[in-house]
């Protein structure tokens, strides 16, 4: 865009943990195929920052037993979670305190708002995993891409707030992190421009697009609080 001198390439090594993060939480990320070819997006910088074996990235809009097994076994295992927010879901830091089964995986979307919505409800699989969400009132630092609302968080931001809670060990939110804060601080010391949320926009009679008139999307929108 004419003002922005944007450098071909960036490297985030250095603002990486020198080692993969020692974790014994399995994480599987749902990714809408849309996302794989955004150049800002948050899941390579959390994958390098995890074991192989402790990250995986399925891509796709729709999965079955037949089309994916090994995530049909994953979705059917007891100590599955899946994070999403809704009626149903239950507050993590909550659930781990009382839960039998300590969790040993989980799930989270990756995709705008109605591509996760449009993944998770009409993929019966992931009505196995127990229903999760974070009760945080921090704000997102991924401040380069428009979010609903002012609470709404990246994918990588989930799962390092949902992985530091299931290892107890702030220490790997703060790493998580690390690379997202110098992505966004480097784009926007060469022309990008920080992105208010859809909320703040819409409060302020800033937003092109007029209020949505459906009551049911406007309740979504106020509720996709995580």
């Amino acid at each position: 865009k004419p003002g922005t001198i944007r450098p071909q390439k960036v490297c985030l090594c250095p603002f990486l943990p020198a080692h993969p993060l020692h974790i014994s939480t399995h994480l599987y990320i749902i990714q809408h195929p849309a996302e794989e070819n955004k150049v800002l997006r948050t899941v390579p910088l959390l994958a390098a920052c995890l074991p192989q074996d402790k990250c995986k990235v399925k891509i796709g809009r729709r999965f079955s037993e037949e089309r994916d097994p090994e995530l049909s076994t994953v979705c059917r295992k007891s100590g599955t979670l899946i994070l999403y927010p809704g009626a149903e879901a239950a507050n993590l830091e909550e659930f781990i305190l009382d839960s039998p089964v300590y969790p040993s995986t989980i799930i989270i979307i990756d995709g705008t708002w109605s591509q996760a919505k449009d993944i998770f409800y009409k993929n019966s699989l992931f009505r196995h995993p127990k229903q999760v969400q974070l009760k945080t009132s921090i704000s997102s630092q991924y401040v380069i891409r428009m979010q609903p609302t002012n609470r709404c968080l990246s994918t990588l931001e989930c799962a390092a707030v949902a992985l530091s809670i299931l290892e107890k060990n702030n220490y790997i939110q703060e790493t998580l992190l690390r690379p997202l804060q110098a992505l966004c601080s480097f784009q926007l010391q060469h022309g990008a421009q920080i992105r208010l949320s859809k909320e703040h926009l819409l409060k302020n009679g800033l937003y092109p697009k007029p209020m949505p008139k459906n009551k049911r999307k406007l309740s979504w929108i106020n509720f996709v609080k995580i």
